[in-house]
């Protein structure tokens, strides 16, 4: 019995004495780097900062242009013409649902219109043998009229500065405002249908309300021959013909908006007028 317990004695103590297993070299990596570190597995900040830096100035410079993209001050504010007959826009023949850009140049032949609806702004009619630069903006219309009549109808919110060598023609944009202003022999007239105008000559300022008109220039006659024409006023006959013509386009305009307001001709086949978008 003594004999055996020996045996078993040996034996444990040549288990106890012998080597270990030699670990494999990752493990034994492992084990030294989380020794080295308090046993917190840390990770390079310079090699991770950079990447999600850049990423995240990707990511903002992307939003950013997209932005710019689809914002609505990125557009360029437009108008869309409808014409009838012979209708010029910067030179070049013009034609029915094209485009029109600020401080284009329209200009219309005989028997021949355009209308330029813009849209929120309102919009401007111009009578045969006419010449208008439009130019717009997201809350005004300006213009310079040359020769001819050009009728001009605006929403609440739009101010309007109509040029002529005579005068200019001003609307505040205060109300919905509708008037027409013609350029015949050297006269201009204005003449309002709805809401109030002003009729700036130099530094007086005419008001003309609705149903009311005015008139600044002199006209320019023709019938003096070789001899310098000596009168330098409104004579009776021009001024007739003056109100004349400005009583016939506006009559024209009122029959055409009691009868079919999308309609519009001047003696050439007529144009249809979009819906306003």
């Amino acid at each position: 019995m003594a004999f055996k317990r020996r045996i078993c004695n040996e034996a444990n103590r040549v288990d106890k004495t012998k080597p270990l297993t030699k670990s494999s070299p990752s493990r034994h990596a492992i084990k030294n780097l989380f020794q080295n570190t308090g046993g917190k597995l840390m990770i390079s900040k310079t090699w991770s900062r950079k990447p999600i830096a850049a990423c995240v100035a990707v990511a903002i410079l992307s939003v950013y242009s997209m932005v710019v993209l689809a914002s609505p001050a990125a557009k360029a504010p437009s108008g869309e013409l409808s014409v009838s007959g012979q209708v010029m826009v910067n030179g070049e023949t013009a034609v029915s649902g094209g485009t029109i850009f600020s401080d284009s140049v329209i200009t219309t032949a005989e028997k021949s219109g355009a209308i330029v609806n813009l849209s929120k702004l309102g919009r401007v009619e111009l009578a045969p043998n006419s010449s208008l630069k439009l130019s717009f903006t997201e809350k005004s219309i300006m213009g310079l009229l040359e020769n001819g009549s050009a009728h001009v109808s605006t929403l609440a919110g739009t101010s309007v500065n109509f040029t002529t060598k005579d005068g200019v023609v001003v609307v505040d944009g205060s109300q919905a405002t509708s008037f027409t202003v013609n350029v015949v022999k050297g006269v201009t007239s204005l003449t309002t249908h709805s809401g109030l105008a002003q009729l700036r000559v130099g530094g007086a300022v005419k008001q003309v309300a609705a149903g009311e008109s005015a008139t600044a220039g002199t006209p320019q006659r023709t019938d003096c021959g070789a001899k310098p024409c000596e009168e330098h006023g409104l004579h009776g006959g021009a001024l007739a013909a003056l109100l004349l013509a400005g009583a016939g386009a506006v009559a024209a305009i009122i029959w055409a908006a009691t009868h079919n307001s999308n309609n519009f001709s001047f003696g050439g086949s007529p144009i249809v007028i979009s819906p306003s978008r």
